[in-house]
Order: structure tokens, then sequence, then C-alpha cells
């Protein structure tokens, strides 16, 4: 009787993750895009928001670092929307270069991994690979705030995907990809803005680590996240737009 609800318990979550949604008019792609948008150019929203932002630019730091042979000792978030990631190894060279490149593309890289989920109808999955990613990360987390940040995102996920309807887990998908994709963006206009002051900024670190300079390495970011807006905006509205025409 347990390994019969057992099986019914996970087959029940495998449907939920291999169910193909049917995609959303234009118009809700397009008004999911206009709410993330202007949450991420009205200040005090994106001053509170951006932490988001940060989750992802850490996890990216995190995942790379542990690629590339380094030791991940733990994250912390602060209440500022600044985080950090430790994680033990050579201090210069290829590795270390990768992990702190990882950190301000990672945001737009999540963003257009989901428009590509969300293109092909996988919006369960979506957020199901976003509850699963904030779950970890709660293991390494190493302050409060932090904790509780992460907490609460990855708690408004579990109800969407698991209370809310497919509609609703559409619309939260979306604008939450959308909000990837523009804050990405916007944390590195951020950081252009203040790249000159030479305050320990990624940046910085990648002009100490390589001796090219940082606003060069802004560029390089802002490039990357750009790309990322263009092809995910592309997998967002392309597909929608084709099977309209259709």
């Amino acid at each position: 009787m347990q390994l019969s609800r057992t099986a019914d318990a996970v087959s029940s979550v495998t449907d939920r993750l291999t169910t193909i949604s049917p995609q959303p008019p234009v118009w809700v792609v397009l008004a999911t895009a206009a709410v993330a948008a202007v949450v991420v150019l009205y200040r005090p929203v994106w001053r509170v928001l951006r932490t988001c932002v940060t989750i992802a630019h850490e996890i990216g730091h995190a995942v790379v670092a542990i690629c590339t042979g380094r030791t991940l000792s733990g994250i912390r978030l602060h209440s500022d929307t600044s985080g950090v990631t430790v994680s033990r190894g050579k201090p210069r060279g290829f590795g270390m270069v990768l992990t702190t490149l990882a950190g301000y593309p990672a945001p737009s890289a999540v963003g257009l991994g989901f428009a590509i989920l969300l293109g092909t109808g996988r919006q369960t999955l979506m957020l199901w690979i976003l509850i699963a990613a904030l779950v970890v990360l709660i293991v390494v987390i190493r302050n409060l705030f932090g904790f509780l940040a992460v907490i609460c995102a990855g708690g408004a996920a579990f109800a969407v995907s698991w209370y809310g309807t497919a509609v609703w887990q559409g619309v939260f998908g979306y604008v939450v990809t959308w909000f990837l994709l523009f804050g990405g963006v916007r944390a590195v206009i951020e950081l252009w803005q203040v790249s000159v002051r030479g305050d320990g900024s990624d940046a910085d670190q990648l002009a100490w680590l390589t001796r090219i300079p940082a606003r060069l390495w802004v560029l390089v970011f802002g490039l990357l996240t750009l790309a990322a807006l263009a092809v995910g905006a592309g997998e967002l509205l392309g597909i929608q737009l084709g099977g309209t025409a259709a």
C-alpha cells in the first residue's frame, strides 16, 4: 500500500513536470513584458526586487566555481541587494577568471533558459527548476537575510506552481523570465555607472586578474546580457507570432 502511494505521488509529480501547456496569446506575453519592464525601471520597486537578480548573479558564481574545480564555501546576500560568493582555490588562473566572469551574465542566462522552456510550453518544469535551484541555494547561504530572501522567493514560486492555475503559472513564469532578462541588463548599466570607482566589483577583479581594463569587462557583460535579451525575446515572442500567423 505504501509503495503504491509513493508510486502515485511520483507519477503525479512526473505528470506535472512533463505537461506541455498551451501557449498564451501574444498580448499576454507583451503584457508580462510590460509589467517586468516597469518593475525594473521603477526605482522603488527595483530596489526591493533587485535581490532576485543578485540571487541569480551569485548562483552563476557558485556554479562556475564548482565546475572549474573550486570549493564553494558559501553565499551571502545583503539587504542593500549586494552579495558575495566565497570559494577556495587558486587566487589566479583561468578558473578564477571564469568564476568572476559568470556573475553579471548569470541572470540573463537563467532568463534565456527559462525563455526556451516557456517557448516550448514547459512552464511547470521551468517553475520547478527555479524552486529546485532555490532549495539547493538554501544549503550554502551563510546569513539570515539571504536565508529569508531565498525562502520568500522559493515560497512564492512553489505556491504558484502547486496551487496556481495554468494561466497564473504562465503569467508568473513569463514575468519572472522577462524580469531576469531586463534586470540583467539594468544591473550591467548600474555597474557601468560605478565601475570607475575601483570598488572591488567583478569588473575590477577581472581587471586585476587579466590586466584588461574594467570598463572593457563591463562592455563584455553588456554584450552578453543584450544578446540574451534579444534571443530570449525571440523565444518568447517569435514562436508566439509564428503560431498566430499559422
